[in-house]
């Protein structure tokens, strides 16, 4: 597991090097590679990359590679562009409403997402975050439920312990079971 975890680390770290840097190659260069590339940026690129494989291997991959899944990137690219951006739209529009009107209710909320996986809780919690009108506070690491702070708290969820996660997120823990667990 541990060569396996390096040797994943070290590729999506050169892949990820190689999108920021892409266009610094030469016009008139002969092979196309250098074309988009210098050879300098590919041999510091890889040079990069192994040593963010040798330090972080056991932070990007922890236990299992589920995460290497075709399906599961392509699972997080169509939240990403369709339920998670048109929360986003929604709430930008709420939030705008809202700083005109003056009509708050701001509080601190905790949901209870029955996510499994520190991925699933981390990228609930950033989806929260992103969101306008939320923030995500702190993380219950026991039950893994989230406090999130909430611009406009409905009055079915004042005085209660766990507020049903459907009024603050909507259905981002559904799409993120099927990303991360």
């Amino acid at each position: 597991m541990r060569m396996s975890a390096f040797v994943v680390t070290t590729i999506v770290s050169f892949i990820i090097y190689l999108l920021f840097t892409f266009g610094s190659g030469s016009d008139s260069a002969d092979f196309i590679l250098f074309k988009l590339w210098s050879l300098e940026e590919i041999i510091i690129g890889i040079i990069l990359s192994v040593l963010v494989g040798i330090v972080s291997r056991k932070i990007f991959v922890k236990k299992s590679l589920r995460m290497l899944n075709p399906v599961r990137w392509f699972s997080f690219l169509a939240y990403m562009v369709g339920p998670f951006f048109v929360s986003l739209t929604k709430a930008n529009f709420d939030v705008a409403y809202r700083v005109i009107t003056g009509k708050i209710n701001p509080g601190i909320v905790r949901i209870s997402p029955d996510l499994k996986t520190d991925l699933g809780v981390t990228l609930l919690a950033n989806s929260i975050t992103l969101t306008p009108g939320t923030l995500s506070v702190d993380v219950d690491e026991n039950s893994n439920d989230l406090f999130i702070h909430w611009i406009n708290v409905k009055e079915e969820a004042l005085g209660k312990d766990v507020v049903d996660h459907k009024f603050v997120c909507g259905n981002f823990p559904k799409w993120v079971r099927r990303i991360a667990e």
